[in-house]
Formats: C-alpha cells, structure tokens, sequence
C-alpha cells in the first residue's frame, strides 16, 4: 500500500505533540511494510528528499516567505499548501499513484482536500486537536473562527477520522456533528528509552545542577502557554512550600506565557523554588525524567499529553491534571495521581502525596511502564492506523467513488 502523507510539523520543525507523532509515526509504518511519502513544508531546513526509514521518504517543499504580507496566518497556511499540493501531485505522476491521502490537523487540509478531488482518493485525516478545545469552548476572534471552519470541512470530507484520545471523538461529535462510526480513537505512542539510563553518580551530578541533595524535585516539560495550567502549578507551589520548603520546580520549555510564568511566580512569593530552563534538548529532558522526584502535567485542556507517557517510559513517577487525553493515559492510583483540573489544592495534594509515599510512588511508575511497554510503542500504533488504512482501502474500492480505477 503506497500513501501519501501531509503534515505541516516534522523535524526539524517541530512546534507540539503533532511533530513527534508524525516523526514516530512515519517510520513505524515503513517498517511494516506501507509505502510512507510525507510532503511538509520546509520552515526549518533539513534536506529537501530524505529516506528516514525502509519505505519512508520526506519531502520538504520550499513555502512562501512567511514575513510577507498574508494578512495573518491561516492565508499564509493556504498558499503554502498550494506548494504541498504541486508536490503531491508531481510524486502521484512519478510514483504511479496512491491508495489514499493522510493528512494530519487543519493546517493541511487544504491540499488534503485537493489531492483527494484532483485524484478520487479516500482521504484520512487525524485530528490532534481542536481550535475551540484551545480556547476552552471559545471561537475567540476570526482567525479562530476560520480555523474552527476548517477543520469541520477537513472532517466532514474525510472518509475517516482517527484522532488521538477518546475525549477527543466526543469532541469532534460535540463541535463538529462528526457520526461516532466515522471516528477511531489511536492513542498516540513514545519510544521506549533507548539510551541507558544514568549511573548513579551521574545521576547525583546531573540532579546537583539543579536542587541540593536534600531537596526534592518538581518537573515539568511542555510548552508554557496558558492552556498547558503553568499558573496552576506555581499556585500549588505556594501550598506545598509550607510543608514541605526543601523542593525545587523545574520547567522546562519555551512559549507565550514563560515571561509571565516566571513574573507570576515573583508575584505569588515562590520564584525562589522555581528554574525555568527554557527549551532543553531530548537528552537533557531525558535525564530530568531520570532525576525527578515527579512530573508535574497540571493542562487546562490537553488531547492527549504524549509527553506524559515520555515521563511513564522513564519510570518517573506522575501527577496529571484529570483532562482530556491525560485521564485516559494516567489510572488514578494505579499509574500515576491526578488532580482536578485548574484546582491548585487539588494539585497540591496530589504532588506531596507523591513525595511523601516514595514507595507507593515507585510502585505506580512501575505499573505505568509496563502499560507504556504493552499499549503505546509506535509498532501497535502503526499497526492501528495500517487496519484504519486498510477498512478504508476496501471501502473506497467496493463503492461508486472508487470504480474509476
């Protein structure tokens, strides 16, 4: 089976959970025998065709420049897809055509839209997550409105959906009037840690960078916008100060609020507990997972939290806030504590009961491993999105749709 593949996130470019997911994703199917051609666009560098793993192949397409006048950024999102779209359609001639398109969030629907049109294709897209999930429910100006648009049109023309958590489905069928029969849920994946883990005196070095030996660590990875729940955490801070004052908070990460994290901690009184690292590289975040007392995931809204299961693939024991896609990964005493969402208290609670009851803790970080080791590496997510590929291959062929070829 030969795809075609479109993403508006691979790396180098890399802004969320889509890029990683795309990443892992693309390769774990080559290596199961479908036949991957990913168009992206180039907003990063990286070569323009490169074989990433058997049967896998990116191309990334030179766009228009972004500084140019495009009177915002969903028409800059438009005029790029028209060079993914040419590109496609030049890989269709060479190749000799593909059984189906797979396009990857709004951002590429256009040219996912077009290719299935210009060539009668079944088109899959994957939804990662919503505009109005971003804004808590809201549309909150026209560049949302148009986004929110687009993505009801980019399901509503796909001959599936898949998306990556079940609150996610019954929030398409909730925005988007999207049939729950149209719709599978595949979690996202992680690697499992290839790297060995540190020493103990690596361990005891690197942690020293970061907190003296008698304190505890707070650890947190993402990007630091409003709706990742940073805020939160800080107000938690405050809480867990007054019992527990030897602990430390690292947050790890780039975003629009970090200026305001890091004056809204000075503000409540705990900016002496905090590190904010700004963006660290895998192999440090890495060893962060490795060193940390807990990891610390308080979103507001969140479809999935990949970056949760990166913590669980670490045995690093978690505290997630009970939203979205992280309810669904983390089961309340078993893998991990949660928190009510937006609930400082809630929080607290939850962190210093980790800190307090280590061997409970471990015993949690354990189980979630396992569970990380038997529900999420990318070969059974592969293996997920190649049955959805081949239900729509044979529906495609067997309907008027498909009888042109």
């Amino acid at each position: 089976m030969r795809v075609l593949m479109l993403s508006w996130e691979y790396p180098p470019h890399l802004v969320g959970g889509m890029g990683k997911h795309v990443a892992e994703l693309v390769p774990a199917l080559g290596t199961a025998g479908i036949e991957v051609h990913l168009v992206t666009p180039d907003l990063r560098g990286g070569p323009s065709e490169e074989h990433v793993a058997p049967n896998a192949t990116i191309y990334r397409v030179p766009t228009p420049d972004m500084t140019a006048d495009y009177h915002g950024f969903v028409p800059f999102a438009q005029t790029s897809n028209s060079s993914l779209e040419r590109k496609a359609k030049e890989l269709d001639e060479r190749l000799g055509g593909f059984d189906l398109v797979h396009a990857h969030d709004w951002l590429v629907g256009y040219s996912g839209v077009a290719l299935k049109y210009a060539s009668r294709l079944p088109l899959v897209a994957t939804i990662h997550a919503t505009e109005r999930g971003r804004g808590q429910g809201h549309l909150l100006n026209e560049q949302a409105r148009a986004i929110n648009g687009t993505e009801w049109w980019l399901t509503f023309e796909a001959w599936r959906v898949i998306t990556v958590s079940h609150f996610m489905a019954a929030q398409l069928n909730q925005y988007f009037g999207l049939p729950e029969g149209k719709v599978s849920v595949i979690h996202n994946g992680v690697s499992l840690p290839v790297t060995p883990h540190l020493t103990m005196e690596q361990r005891q070095a690197f942690r020293q960078r970061f907190a003296p030996d008698d304190h505890q660590i707070v650890f947190y990875v993402g990007r630091v916008v409003y709706e990742k729940g940073i805020h939160v955490l800080i107000e938690a801070a405050t809480r867990i100060q007054a019992t527990n004052p030897c602990i430390r908070f690292i947050v790890a990460g780039t975003g629009a609020y970090l200026e305001h994290s890091q004056q809204y901690a000075q503000d409540m009184g705990v900016a002496d507990l905090f590190t904010f690292t700004g963006f660290v590289p895998d192999d440090e975040r890495d060893s962060l997972f490795q060193v940390a007392d807990v990891a610390v995931f308080p979103s507001l809204y969140e479809p999935f939290g990949i970056v949760a299961l990166e913590a669980m693939s670490y045995h690093c024991p978690v505290v997630v806030a009970a939203t979205g896609g992280l309810q669904e990964v983390v089961q309340l005493h078993e893998t991990g504590m949660t928190a009510h969402v937006g609930n400082p208290e809630s929080l607290a609670w939850a962190i210093s009961h980790t800190l307090t009851h280590p061997d409970w803790a471990r015993k949690r970080a354990e189980n979630a491993f396992l569970e990380v080791q038997k529900l999420y590496t990318w070969d059974h997510i592969a293996a997920q999105t190649i049955a959805v590929y081949r239900q729509v291959k044979d529906e495609w062929q067997a309907s008027d749709w498909g009888h042109h070829q």
